[in-house]
Formats: structure tokens, C-alpha cells, sequence
């Protein structure tokens, strides 16, 4: 495993989910999260990313993971504008 900057494990990541894996799990596994490893490629779907981390991690050592959210702009939202009574 090479170290990464945080900027290379999102550039990667996102490439590699684009040219590769989405056209696999789109749309079938709309909403789940896809973990995959940056440098071999190989990657894990599930509804929770702990239980595709825990898969990928066993599977692959060593992994540097990528996580995203099949059919979303984002793997999490962070912030309250979702919350009742918080605007």
C-alpha cells in the first residue's frame, strides 16, 4: 500500500467508481454503499458501509478505501437542515 493524500483516495476513487463500477451497481443498488479499494479496484456493496468496510477490509488488506453512495452526490449528508425545529 502506497500512502495517499486524502485528495488522491477522492480523485481515485471517484474515477474509478465513475469508469468502472457505477455502470455495475446503478440502478440496481440505488441508495447502498459501494467501499472500494483505490488501488486494486475491487469493491463491496451493501445498505450499511460498515458491514461492505468490514467485507473489503477481510478481502483485501490493507485496502485504501473509497466510500460512496450508489445514485448520490454524496456517501452522508452532514449538518441539521434535516433535523425538526433546526433552520
Amino acid at each position: 500500500m502506497l500512502p495517499h493524500s486524502r485528495h488522491e483516495v477522492v480523485e481515485r476513487g471517484q474515477r474509478l467508481y465513475q469508469s468502472s463500477i457505477r455502470p455495475r451497481v446503478e440502478p440496481a443498488h440505488a441508495g447502498e454503499f459501494v467501499v472500494l479499494d483505490v488501488e486494486s479496484g475491487e469493491y463491496e456493496v451493501d445498505a450499511h458501509k460498515l458491514a461492505a468496510l468490514n467485507r473489503l477490509m477481510a478481502r483485501q488488506p490493507g485496502a485504501v478505501p473509497y466510500i460512496v453512495r450508489a445514485g448520490q452526490p454524496a456517501a452522508v449528508t452532514l449538518g441539521a437542515a434535516g433535523v425538526a425545529g433546526l433552520r
